[in-house]
């Protein structure tokens, strides 16, 4: 089964959450996890 179709607004804020399997850490060291929110801030437009 599919997931629902995601609905998007103009100027919304989104939760966004990462993590792994039993809510282990998916970044293997803090410059892992700031590449990607660098990459966040790049792809968002902030």
């Amino acid at each position: 089964m599919s997931r629902p179709l995601r609905i998007e607004y103009p100027g919304a804020w989104y939760h966004v959450m990462n993590r792994g399997r039993r809510s282990e850490s998916i970044f293997s060291d803090k410059h892992d996890y700031l590449m990607f929110i660098d990459l966040l801030i790049e792809i968002s437009g902030m």
